[in-house]
């Protein structure tokens, strides 16, 4: 399928990762992988999964989204792999600040249920 897209989606809310997978997955292209935690995050992309992007929620517990992002790019397989924010804190400046870090983008929580998968396909389609 051209438009089959591998998503890993990292939060440390179990009630954000269902409602983000149910989300995720109305879109039959999407293959969703859910980590509960930065580290459990790095895990899984140490044990080979290569994610066409990978959603990470900010505010997480000893490892946040702006460290998991750091640690990330410090993996040559994982330099490169556009990473979208998720956060409930999107003031313009703190949305620029996550941008100048490496994100591609930010959602804002609450996110729509109904657009999230459109959402993030329309930040990857956005030329850079």
């Amino acid at each position: 399928m051209s438009n089959a897209l591998t998503v890993l989606h990292v939060d440390d809310e179990d009630d954000i990762r269902e409602v983000a997978a149910f989300s995720l997955e109305l879109d039959p292209g999407i293959s969703l992988t859910s980590a509960a935690s930065g580290e459990a995050a790095l895990s899984i992309l140490d044990s080979g999964l290569r994610p066409d992007v990978i959603l990470l929620d900010v505010m997480m517990p000893h490892l946040d989204g702006p460290g998991t992002l750091a640690r990330l790019r410090e993996r040559p397989q994982h330099e490169r792999t556009p990473v979208i924010f998720m956060t409930a804190r999107a003031q313009s400046g703190e949305v620029n600040h996550y941008r100048a870090l490496g994100a591609l983008d930010v959602i804002i929580k609450p996110f729509d249920p109904m657009t999230l998968a459109g959402d993030v396909r329309a930040i990857l389609a956005t030329p850079r």
